[in-house]
């Protein structure tokens, strides 16, 4: 997807326009492509969750998003994790949803600063 942009990382205004891919990305794949049902489900402390006693996995559209504008497979799988382990914290209500958000956010700033310095090469 950068290629596709013609965004080149390593400057400034490359990684600002990175950043801004990625926010689109989370906030697209956190919530229309979520939707209630995944949301409610992927809480084991949700009543629907426990009615139909399953767990739907958490972080996978996020992930999907790090890796298709990235193209970052190490990415990816990042977002997968961490996204489960911030999500997992917002469900046992050891987090409020705008601490939840401002992590999310921080892990692409992460994201983009390890791209721009050259340790995560896309």
């Amino acid at each position: 997807m950068i290629e596709l942009l013609n965004i080149h990382p390593q400057c400034v205004t490359g990684a600002l326009w990175l950043f801004l891919a990625l926010a689109i990305g989370h906030a697209v794949a956190d919530f229309p492509l979520q939707g209630v049902f995944l949301s409610e489900t992927k809480n084991r402390n949700h009543k629907l969750s426990q009615d139909l006693n399953t767990k739907s996995p958490q972080g996978v559209w996020n992930c999907g998003a790090v890796w298709l504008i990235t193209g970052s497979v190490v990415l990816g799988l990042a977002e997968f994790f961490l996204h489960w382990i911030i999500d997992f914290a917002k469900c046992e209500n050891w987090a409020g949803f705008n601490t939840d958000q401002f992590l999310h956010y921080g892990c692409k700033i992460i994201y983009v600063a390890l791209i721009y310095y050259g340790v995560v090469s896309i």
